[in-house]
């Protein structure tokens, strides 16, 4: 998506290399413990644009970080991913447990120079609305990297393919943190920006298409011509397309060229007027609100099989002057 040009774009005035919310990393590798954070239960019939980010489900919120090692593809350098996890719990915020499980898994893929905190707001919301949330930073792309390769983007794929399993497999041990929340049979991607290349790959690259995946969301992404093969050959999962119109970074035709090809499932695609690259992803204020009712009805719907979300995603995402939602190949006025 951004190639060379776009990588100077990031470095510079694009997207910087660290943003000041990330001037420190995710709790320590190896954390064992969940840290409650309470999400006060929020209205869904509270119009998405007054929202809290925070509020939009009714569970508390748990997290997690983990360091899971793949050492399966380069044994002589194994690929790192310190992964934070997000998930339900129940109780008061200072002794809150998990939430009796299981729940649907969504895996989420930064941006390029960009961390899992980045994004910890929506991410949150997810997990408060009956998600687990499990976000990798990628070994040479990250924030955390002095000196990010953004071609590395051909291996972040098998990265999310590598957390998927892991995280299915933590919820399946008799005892651990996790046991008991991940439910194998309700799998989403989801990522932003070259996250959001790596999660259309992994929904419809001919490349790296991993059949767990049962919904995918792609935040300004685009086809990423270095992987190789063909997108949407085949029938894909659900896909919906998020899209500042003023994003100078991802183009919105490299997004409606996407949606527009994805013939073979619904897709939908959330048209946002004035709003830039990273704005409707990280952060709390407009349209970051909007973004994450919108995501959660999606989720709902099409992951954790909800007919009644359709019609919610249909409201949530047609405010005037701020978001226009269409499907099925229409194009936003």
């Amino acid at each position: 998506m951004l190639a060379a040009a776009g990588l100077a774009a990031c470095a510079g005035t694009g997207i910087p290399a660290r943003h000041p919310s990330q001037a420190t990393g995710p709790a320590p590798a190896g954390t064992a413990a969940p840290s409650a954070a309470a999400s006060t239960p929020g209205s869904r019939g509270q119009p998405p644009q007054q929202q809290a980010i925070g509020a939009i489900g009714s569970y508390q919120v748990a997290t997690l970080s983990l360091r899971l090692t793949d050492r399966s593809r380069t044994p002589a350098r194994p690929r790192v991913l310190r992964t934070s996890v997000w998930y339900p719990a129940s109780g008061p915020a200072a002794s809150a447990r998990p939430a009796d499980g299981p729940f649907p898994l969504v895996v989420f893929a930064p941006g390029f120079m960009q961390c899992a905190r980045s994004y910890r707001p929506l991410l949150r919301a997810w997990a408060s609305a009956g998600y687990v949330v499990a976000a990798p930073d990628f070994p040479l792309t990250s924030c955390r990297t002095p000196d990010p390769a953004e071609d590395d983007l051909a291996n972040q794929p098998a990265d999310m393919a590598f957390v998927i399993r892991r995280l299915v497999a933590a919820g399946d041990r008799p005892h651990g943190s996790l046991t008991g929340l991940v439910d194998p049979a309700r799998i989403a991607v989801a990522g932003h920006s070259d996250g959001g290349d790596t999660v259309a790959a992994l929904a419809a690259g001919s490349c790296c298409r991993d059949r767990a995946v049962r919904a995918a969301i792609v935040l300004a992404g685009a086809e990423w011509p270095p992987l190789g093969g063909t997108y949407f050959g085949k029938a894909t999962p659900p896909v919906l397309f998020v899209q500042g119109n003023a994003d100078d970074i991802n183009p919105p035709p490299d997004s409606l060229e996407m949606y527009r090809a994805d013939a073979s499932g619904p897709r939908f695609y959330l048209d946002l007027p004035g709003a830039g690259h990273l704005a409707p992803y990280e952060g709390r204020r407009p349209p970051e609100p909007l973004v994450a009712r919108v995501t959660v009805d999606f989720l709902d719907r099409y992951l954790a099989g909800q007919r009644a979300a359709a019609a919610a995603m249909r409201r949530a995402g047609r405010v005037p002057g701020r978001a226009v939602l269409v499907g099925g190949g229409r194009l936003p006025p």
